[in-house]
């Protein structure tokens, strides 16, 4: 993905796949049998599904290059980081990552055998979790990299009176970049999350014993966003 207007983008994803190769010893205990029992069988290992808690399907990791500042950054960040960008000549790499995973715990994260053997899935609404890699400006008079939060940028930009929370100030514009990026990514990429969990889940349900299985996904209005900012970026 690469965007335009004063800010660069590159997109790598990496979809992250389970194998079910641990679970082969429930599939050959639900294998034996005949007929109803070894159906039930396959069916009660098929609930241990919940057992796994939070599933993850799929990352997506996003390095941007940005030059402009837009309405996301806020107010204070927006001034902040037009000061260094245009007075200070630099530009800013901003990197982060989104976690998409189901909560298989969850009670609309229902089972159903449909016919023997065949199985429908209705998975819950797809959780997210941004994490803030890096900030990092980069110089390009002095041809080197520097910390976001570079005490002689911000005394130039504040005055000798940058306190604690003006740098709150300037994480919290961080994480309200993040957060819209994120939401633009969530949106663009829900196909490759559902193929990525179908592949996770049939190749669990295949060691389960499972021969087919249909999917659901839920999905709600306006997903909700856990962001992380890393300690050593601040």
């Amino acid at each position: 993905f690469r965007y335009t207007g004063g800010m660069i983008s590159e997109l790598v994803v990496a979809i992250i796949l389970l194998g079910g190769g641990v679970f082969l010893g429930r599939w050959w205990m639900a294998r034996g049998g005949s007929g109803s029992a070894a159906e039930r069988t396959i069916f009660s290992t098929m609930q241990q599904l919940k057992s796994i808690g939070h599933l993850s399907v799929f990352k997506a990791v996003t390095k941007e290059i940005v030059t402009e500042t837009d309405h996301s950054w806020g107010a204070f960040g927006k001034k902040y980081l037009s000061w260094v960008l245009s007075q200070k000549k630099m530009a800013m790499i901003f990197e982060f990552e989104i976690d998409f995973r189901f909560d298989l715990r969850r009670p609309e994260f229902q089972i159903a055998e449909t016919t023997p053997g065949a199985y429908r899935l209705t998975l819950p609404p797809c959780a997210y979790e941004v994490h803030i890699r890096d900030i990092r400006f980069y110089d390009e008079q002095g041809a080197k990299f520097m910390p976001w939060l570079v005490p002689d940028l911000l005394n130039g930009f504040l005055g000798t009176g940058f306190s604690e929370e003006d740098k709150n100030n300037l994480v919290r514009s961080a994480k309200g970049h993040a957060e819209k990026e994120a939401r633009k990514l969530i949106d663009t990429l829900q196909a490759e999350v559902q193929a990525s969990a179908r592949a996770v889940l049939q190749s669990i349900g295949k060691a389960f014993g499972a021969e087919r299985l249909a999917f659901e996904f839920l999905s709600a209005e306006s997903p909700d966003l856990s962001i992380a900012y890393p300690q050593k970026a601040a």
